[in-house]
């Protein structure tokens, strides 16, 4: 039997490679894998004493060779291929273990365009496919982790069609990963990201109970990582529900950086907000402002969870609680509610993933467009348009309320007073009806709206709006601006003594 092994993560190989060895497996290298085993006694034929051809063009062709890709893909089991094997002088290759040219790191430490083509691998993606398509004569490796699994299949001659069978599947979806990120990058460098073709490549983290309903099949899918590294189950199992409720509450919660911030969420829409002097301060307030929405709603803390805090939060039913991270004795708090779900990120604060591209799915296809930032200096640099100039305060108040309008769904309308979110409407198909949505839910939770900051994540087309928040007792108003009626809202801001701000940038969220 004989393997060849050619790696550029060389992590695990030498103890690999001394695994077949002590089987009785012959070893067959490449370049810096032959050096590597080498050096560490392995007794190894270098690859052109296979392919009886130098290495050549720099490393370029080194594998590309018919007794390589013969003795890989000829069928062990067809009496043609075997007898035309043998009369070409092809020995068989039973186990290919390869992993690819670091591309992704190269694109991640330089834009020097000579050195990403060099790390473009032909040879190996062409012998993990080879491989791949022999799966029932030959075992395909790509994955370090798997190098112990392995060799124990084989010392146990466990190494059924099935188990090849998987291992042939991950190895296509290693070679698939692998070109799509060459293609996306290629046309990010060249077409602006909006090449003939995008490729949307996730690895799964595990599965969900099911999706948004009983009757369909759900799973987590991550980027780069970021959920093994920042995603940990502390109690109850993540839904597809779940998972959409903590991205809405996270992202508004994780947009001020260190502060205190507490975000309640519930069907993927704010329904409280505050920043307080501790996060025990932010979860009371921000439950003020919709009590009945947030039973059975999502929290997230932008901090570490205190058994104090806990115990609050442990007064009503809450479905999920998505923290920075737990004390050992506030989860404890939780243990007899069997409902309800930790999760933290097992950091000192929330951390978001800043993918810079964002998709949505519509019958027969999807809709790609590079994400929406709302950036920490948008409220800062928006243009004062009323005589009036907010308030230090009310400049506060004015960034939380057009931070969490950029992240509700359109039309939305936010109300901000002290540093805590006092109304809110969403999701309406007038933003007049947004306005009055949220100053009713208010009224019915008894706060006081008076001297509130507003915002608009779109701009208001009439002054209708101003005038009602006049009414209501709003003292400051941040918007895009750029309706052709902005003359008149700024003249009812000035007439209503409120400050008014247009940003210039608009943010739906459909």
């Amino acid at each position: 039997m004989r393997a060849l092994l050619s790696v550029s993560d060389k992590s695990g190989i030498v103890a690999f490679a001394k695994g077949l060895e002590s089987l009785g497996w012959e070893i067959i290298s490449t370049g810096g894998t032959y050096k590597k085993l080498s050096e560490n006694g392995i007794k190894v034929i270098e690859i052109d004493e296979v392919t009886k051809f130098p290495e050549c063009f720099e490393g370029r062709v080194k594998t590309l060779n018919p007794y390589v890709h013969g003795g890989i893909l000829h069928k062990r089991g067809d009496a043609g291929h075997v007898a035309q094997a043998k009369e070409l002088g092809v020995e068989g290759i039973d186990l290919v273990c390869v992993n690819l040219y670091p591309f992704k790191e190269t694109i991640g430490r330089t834009d020097d365009f000579d050195e990403i083509i060099e790390n473009i691998d032909i040879g190996g993606p062409t012998m993990v496919r080879s491989a791949a398509k022999n799966f029932q004569d030959v075992l395909i490796v790509t994955d370090t982790g798997d190098y112990d699994m392995v060799l124990e299949a084989l010392e146990s001659k466990a190494d059924s069609v099935a188990f090849r069978r998987d291992l042939m599947i991950k190895a296509f979806e290693h070679t698939a990963d692998y070109d799509s990120m060459i293609a996306n990058y290629m046309n990010g460098r060249f077409n602006d990201g909006f090449g003939a073709y995008q490729f949307i490549v996730g690895k799964k983290v595990f599965d969900t109970r099911y999706g948004e309903n009983p009757h369909q099949k759900g799973a987590l899918y991550e980027f780069n990582g970021f959920f093994t590294e920042n995603f940990k189950q502390l109690k109850g199992e993540a839904s597809f529900n779940n998972l959409t409720d903590v991205n809405g509450a996270l992202k508004i919660a994780a947009s001020f950086g260190d502060e205190p911030a507490v975000c309640i969420v519930k069907h993927g829409n704010p329904c409280g907000f505050a920043i307080k002097e501790t996060l025990l301060e932010s979860y009371t307030e921000a439950l003020k402002c919709d009590p009945v929405s947030a039973f059975g709603g999502v929290v997230a803390v932008n901090g570490v969870v205190t058994r104090a805090l806990a115990e609050k939060m442990n007064e009503i039913f809450l479905e999920v609680i998505i923290a920075a991270d737990f004390e050992e004795d506030a989860i404890a708090v939780f243990e007899k509610k069997k409902r309800i779900k930790l999760f933290a990120q097992g950091n000192a604060k929330l951390l978001l993933a800043k993918d810079p591209i964002d998709f949505k799915h519509i019958d027969g296809g999807f809709v790609f467009q590079d994400s929406d930032c709302i950036c920490d200096n948008e409220v800062h640099k928006a243009q004062q348009k009323s005589s009036l100039a907010a308030s230090e305060q009310e400049m506060k108040d004015l960034e939380i309320a057009w931070k969490v309008a950029g992240l509700t769904k359109s039309n939305c309308v936010v109300y901000v007073r002290d540093s805590a979110m006092v109304a809110v409407g969403m999701g309406m198909t007038s933003r007049v009806d947004a306005a009055q949505c949220a100053l009713k839910k208010a009224r019915e939770m008894n706060l006081d709206v008076s001297g509130a900051a507003m915002a608009s994540e779109a701009f208001f087309p009439f002054r209708d709006s101003i005038d009602a928040a006049a009414e209501a007792g709003v003292k400051a108003i941040i918007e895009p601006g750029g309706s052709i009626r902005d003359d008149e809202v700024i003249e009812a801001a000035n007439e209503h003594a409120i400050s008014l701000y247009f940003t210039t940038v608009r943010h739906f969220l459909h």
